[in-house]
Order: C-alpha cells, then sequence, then structure tokens
C-alpha cells in the first residue's frame, strides 16, 4: 500500500476490502510521505522491518527485485499523487490498485494509460459503488433490453459534512480536499462527481458526449467547489442531469440512480442498497432484494450472505478487490479470469472521468456553454 497512513480515512478501508474475502495479505508499505512516519506506521500494521518503507520510489524499487515480491499495489494517497506512484510501479512489473479519480490532468491521465497499456499489467480504479450487486444487476436489465432504448439518466450524490468551512478546523480530509495543489481543480466534482458520472455510465453503458455545468462555491474562503449541476448528453439521444454537492444540508452519503427506458425505469440509492426498484410501464414496480429470487447471475456473484442480511460500503468495495485478485492469479496461472471478475472499472473509465472533470469545469467558465468531450480511444 501507497499512502493510509496516520490519519487517513480510506486507506482503511481499502485494508479492510483487500481482506475481506481472504484474496490478498498486506506485506509492504509506504504509507506516508513522511519516512519516519511511514515506517512506523508500517510496523504498526504489523509489517516485518525490511518491507516498511521511507517511499513509493524505495518501495517500488525494493520489491521488483525480491523473490517474493508483491503481486499488485494499492495507492490510496490524496489525488496529486496517484501518478508517480502508479508510473513507478506498473514500470517496476506490478499491477495496480488505485484510487480516483485517476490524476489531477488529463494529460497525466492518458500518459498514465500509455504505460498501462505498454506494461500489458492488470489496473483497478476503485469506483467501488459499482461493486453493488444489484448496481451489477441493474446494468444487466439494462444490457438485456429490459427497459428499452434509454432516454433518462438522473444522478445526484448529495453529502453535507463541506456545510461549514470544516478545512479551516484542521480535519485532514476536508483538508487536502479543498486544496487545489493536492486535490487538484476540482473539489466535490472529483471527489464525489466521478463517483456518479461512473455509476451513470456503468449502469447505461452509454458513453456521454457532451456537458453543460454549473460548479459553484458557496462556503466563503473556500477554493474549491463544494457543489455541482451538470447536464448530459449521452450517445444515441439519451439524455441525463447529474448533482453533485457536499453543502446539502441534511444528507450523509445520499448517492441515488434513475435510468428511465422506453419499457421501464430503473431506482437504486447507495444508502438503502440492498433493494433495487424496477417499474415497467404500465404494471405494479417491482422491488428486487440482492439475493433474493429476482436476484440476477451478476447480483448473487457480487453478494456474500442471504437476503434479509444487509451488506453495504465495505462489501461493495471488497468486491473489487476480489474481482482483481480473480483476475492476478488467473494471470499467473495462464488461465483467462473468470468473466463475472471483468467488471472493475480500470484506465479508461479513470481517462473518462477525469476528461468529465476537465469538460465540466470548462463549461462552467463558458457561463454553462456545452463542451464536447473526448472520444475514448
Amino acid at each position: 500500500m501507497v499512502g493510509g497512513g496516520p490519519g487517513a480515512f480510506i486507506g482503511a478501508v481499502h485494508r479492510i476490502a483487500a481482506r475481506m474475502d481472504d484474496r490478498f495479505e498486506l506485506v509492504a508499505g509506504a504509507l506516508s510521505s513522511n519516512p519516519e512516519r511511514s515506517r512506523a506506521a508500517a510496523l504498526e500494521m504489523h509489517i516485518a522491518p525490511e518491507r516498511a518503507y521511507g517511499s513509493f520510489a524505495e518501495m517500488a524499487a525494493a520489491e521488483a527485485k525480491r523473490p517474493d515480491r508483491i503481486d499488485a499495489v494499492s495507492i490510496v494517497t490524496p489525488n496529486h499523487l496517484h501518478f508517480g506512484p502508479a508510473k513507478a510501479f506498473l514500470e517496476a512489473g506490478i499491477h495496480v490498485i488505485c484510487d480516483k479519480p485517476l490524476t489531477t490532468t488529463v494529460e497525466d491521465a492518458v500518459a498514465l494509460a500509455g504505460i498501462v497499456k505498454k506494461s500489458g499489467l492488470i489496473f483497478g480504479l476503485t469506483h467501488n459503488y459499482t461493486g453493488y450487486p444489484l448496481v451489477r444487476q441493474a446494468r444487466e436489465m439494462v444490457e438485456a433490453g429490459e427497459l428499452g432504448r434509454l432516454r433518462v439518466g438522473q444522478v445526484e450524490y448529495a453529502q453535507d459534512w463541506l456545510t461549514t468551512p470544516v478545512e479551516a478546523t484542521g480535519n485532514k480530509q476536508a483538508v487536502w480536499r479543498t486544496d487545489p495543489a493536492q486535490s487538484g481543480p476540482a473539489g466535490s466534482l472529483g471527489d464525489i462527481g466521478t463517483h456518479a458520472y461512473n455509476i451513470a455510465c456503468f449502469v447505461t453503458g452509454l458513453r456521454c458526449e457532451q456537458v453543460a455545468a454549473e460548479v459553484s462555491i458557496f462556503v466563503p474562503g473556500r477554493r474549491l467547489d463544494d457543489n455541482v449541476q451538470t447536464l448530459l448528453r449521452f450517445e444515441g439521444g439519451a439524455r441525463g442531469m447529474l448533482w453533485a454537492s457536499q453543502v446539502a444540508t441534511g444528507n450523509e452519503n445520499n448517492l441515488r440512480l434513475r435510468v428511465y427506458g422506453e419499457k421501464a425505469g430503473l431506482e437504486w440509492g447507495q444508502e438503502n442498497p440492498n433493494y433495487l426498484r424496477f417499474a415497467p410501464y404500465g404494471k405494479p414496480p417491482v422491488t428486487i432484494s440482492r439475493a433474493g429470487a429476482g436476484a440476477t447471475a451478476s447480483a448473487k456473484h457480487a453478494s456474500r450472505i442471504p437476503s434479509g442480511h444487509p451488506e453495504g460500503y465495505l462489501e461493495a468495495f471488497a468486491q473489487l478487490y476480489t474481482d482483481l485478485a480473480e483476475q492476478i492469479a488467473a494471470r499467473n496461472a495462464g488461465r483467462a479470469a473468470a468473466a463475472s471478475s471483468l467488471l472493475v472499472p480500470g484506465v479508461k473509465e479513470g481517462v473518462e472521468g477525469v476528461q468529465f472533470i476537465e469538460g465540466v469545469l470548462k463549461s462552467s467558465k463558458q457561463n454553462s456553454g456545452w463542451v464536447k468531450l473526448p472520444t475514448a480511444d
């Protein structure tokens, strides 16, 4: 692991997720940008002293030479420190699991995609909401044509934890997320807006062609956006709206997706993730439970316990790690990975997310004019 040391939130989540299904063991780490704190934190996590590193560069070089070297590295640093470690480990021949957004600039994202392609290695991007069973079921139902031709996709991700200037109190999570030097050019847009965008594209299977957006800063003195409203034009004529806010008073972690087609609609919410509402036109709506009779193969693959027992955020995160473990194990064994493991977002989705950020910011600066997004290679 790179990052995730003292005071980090997401590092602990990644460690739980990696271990949940007994597919990974944490054996090496460069957990802080401070060498002393990095080594101390690694020892506290029972990492052997010789694999408690002072920097990611030291770790990449040393692990590449070991006969028992790591299979993969998990990068859980602030956004500005994704590109350097990812590049170093890929060039050392080590698979990479990286937190989102991929990078802070489109140039770095495209460059990293080139490095991944050249290396031939596995690269997973932890848009963890794609690991939820019923998100995968929703995607499967759309692919199967159960909604018919898609018309509208509505996605929102509302939080309220930055309603006040929390960054001024020294809160570590707020400090780096509102600092352009660490977060990049986007605040709530990069932090949760990219999740909303990714899940909308993941479920609908559609590429967004154009955006028209307004990016706002509501808290005085804040340097990065805390509210984003975006119109989406998808390929094939479907339309959408995306709202991401960290100043939506009364919302904790309210990620919600609604998709409507000619034949039916779907609704799913992260705060009650074990149920999916399916509404065929002219018929009573159906509530599908995570592991119940209506669950599809993709939903069952991503479930661990019987229906009625709630699964949530950590299990969805773990699903990405489990699927990546299958991909790595298959590569090591010289066999094809199970098809069910191939839904994890990768570097392509990472590039698209950074391009989305750039397009939204450009549109907002142009008085919410329409901006065309690049066509994926």
